[in-house]
């Protein structure tokens, strides 16, 4: 009888962290393309003396708090992020369902569809806009012929206009986060609750939207975040009928030169940014524990 050979094991394979100098690299792009810009803004926007138009330390935010004109802006920017991401909601969860559950083969061209424009610069898009909404343009066509207008409407200087190009520009961001969730739920979850006597509509309701409530919030804090910082649509499709802070930080870089209240105002915009990213980790620390 042949004896049994056995291969000698091998000791486990040790890994030790990489060498700490590999991480100078990353670290020095860090500091210097986004803490010194952060850092330099931050500094500016006390009114600095090497600041344009100085002011006292806290001035340029009391500004923004107190004065009923900024604090109108500031107040319409959060109002029309809200709206926006409002409306993604009601538009993408639909569209992202009927993607995940009901599209079949035609999910591969309803993907394309949505990252497409994604691909094309806002200012191109915005443009296009401006052409549909323009005076002999399409939608003013459209509205003439079924006998809703009896002559066009300027819808360039419009509030409508900057709403429409935001949500198609947005869109796509809250479709894929919702997507993703729903593609991970299970849908023998659903056929339980059906076989258990529920409906549809009754499944949906307990089942599959409590559990891709992880993908709205996150497709809201993106779409409400990227919203706030948004000054294209306003610039040009809104004609002044629409004012928000980044446009206001744009007129300050650019006609007034007050680079101190154009700091305070983007710095006011990262806050607002820093704590939607807060509340969606509370959210998932919550969904996690």
């Amino acid at each position: 009888m042949n004896a049994v050979t056995t291969q000698p094991r091998r000791p486990p394979r040790r890994y030790r962290v990489a060498n700490a100098w590999w991480t100078v690299p990353a670290v020095l792009y860090l500091v210097l393309f986004f803490v010194t810009p952060m850092l330099t803004n931050a500094w500016r926007s006390t009114g600095s003396p090497a600041a344009a138009g100085a002011r006292g330390i806290w001035e340029n935010y009391a500004v923004l708090v107190t004065d009923p004109f900024y604090f109108g802006v500031l107040r319409e920017t959060i109002l029309v992020a809200v709206i926006v991401t409002l409306v993604c909601i009601l538009l993408g969860y639909p569209l992202a369902y009927f993607m995940v559950r009901k599209a079949g083969r035609w999910k591969g061209l309803i993907l394309f569809c949505l990252i497409a424009p994604l691909l094309t610069s806002v200012v191109m898009r915005a443009f296009g806009w401006r052409v549909l909404f323009a005076n002999r343009g399409l939608m003013n066509s459209v509205l003439i012929d079924w006998g809703l207008l009896e002559r066009p409407v300027n819808l360039v200087n419009h509030p409508v206009s900057v709403y429409v190009a935001l949500i198609q520009i947005l869109l796509p961001f809250m479709v894929l986060s919702i997507s993703s969730v729903l593609q991970a739920i299970p849908r023998n979850l659903e056929e339980a609750a059906r076989m258990l006597g529920a409906s549809k509509l009754r499944a949906f309701f307990h089942v599959t939207l409590p559990l891709s409530v992880e993908g709205i919030i996150t497709g809201a804090i993106l779409v409400f975040v990227l919203c706030n910082g948004n000054f294209v649509a306003a610039l040009l499709l809104g004609g002044n009928s629409v004012k928000t802070l980044p446009l206001l930080i744009y007129q300050q870089f650019n006609l007034t030169q007050d680079t101190s209240f154009a700091g305070a105002m983007g710095n006011v915009l990262l806050v607002i940014a820093l704590l939607g990213l807060w509340a969606q980790s509370k959210f998932a620390r919550k969904q996690g524990g």
